[in-house]
């Protein structure tokens, strides 16, 4: 059990440092490194990412950093989503062949995660300024009059893509508050993803104890070790620049995912 307690530092020390890697890391290492169940991985996994989560949130809630009616309107789309979906796993089963789609969907929800580290900061230049495109600006006309339904639209795609694979609460949450709101301060689109997650992952994760799919003794040794590992990841991360770290980041996410596929 030592093994899962350094996972956990491991991971822990990532996203410290990098704010990038929590469910994208912890449970391709549960499938891949211990040959854990898809379906266990996951729900393990999500529960863990609530715990850890929780504790970033009341940072930021304390530091102000935390926009209400958008984490309001991302969870009207994602806890609804989260739980059909958990029904829906219910009522298939979790069979080899669904298993078989969780470890699909954690490769393309990785895939996208990777994608998304190494083309964020250039995609949100072209979103706010346009670049003098016409297309682009009528874009920003849409997003605005559309922008309550898509938070909330946003919010059910992230729903059922954390239940099934325990990946998107972060950086993909992220990516896609930039897109829709991209003169909100970064460190507030991190608060309200962040703010955001708790609820979604820990819905998800007691769904998955429902169906279970969740190991508690496991989830114990691993909270162990990421929780000092996110302190010491932070402390390192202050001292790497940032335009180093995310490129490795995205590229290890990128092997990662297509190693899950094949």
């Amino acid at each position: 059990m030592i093994a899962f307690t350094v996972a956990g530092l491991v991971v822990g020390i990532v996203v410290g440092a990098t704010g990038v890697g929590g469910g994208a890391l912890m449970t391709p290492i549960l499938i891949l490194g211990f040959g854990i169940s898809p379906a266990v991985a996951v729900g393990t996994d999500l529960l863990f990412a609530a715990v850890t989560k929780a504790f970033g949130t009341v940072l930021h809630r304390n530091a102000g950093n935390v926009n209400w009616p958008i984490v309001g309107l991302l969870a009207c789309g994602s806890l609804p989503a989260s739980l059909m979906t958990v029904m829906f796993l219910n009522e298939q089963g979790i069979s080899p062949e669904m298993e078989v789609l969780m470890k699909q969907a954690l490769a393309g929800a990785i895939a996208f995660t990777s994608l998304s580290v190494l083309f964020k900061a250039g995609l949100l230049r072209v979103v706010r300024n346009g670049n003098g495109s016409q297309h682009l600006d009528r874009l920003r006309v849409v997003r605005k009059r559309l922008r309550v339904p898509l938070t909330v639209l946003s919010g059910a795609f992230l729903g059922v893509l954390v239940t099934l694979s325990s990946v998107g609460a972060g950086v993909i949450g992220a990516t896609i508050l930039l897109l829709l709101y991209p003169r909100m301060r970064a460190i507030e689109v991190v608060g309200t993803d962040l703010a955001h997650a708790v609820p979604l992952t820990a819905l998800a994760g007691l769904g998955h104890m429902h169906l279970g799919t969740t190991d508690l003794s496991m989830l114990a040794y691993l909270l162990l070790g990421s929780l000092p590992g996110i302190w010491l990841g932070s402390k390192v991360g202050m001292k790497l620049p940032d335009h180093v770290l995310k490129p490795i980041m995205a590229v290890i996410l990128l092997v990662i995912g297509v190693s899950l596929l094949f």
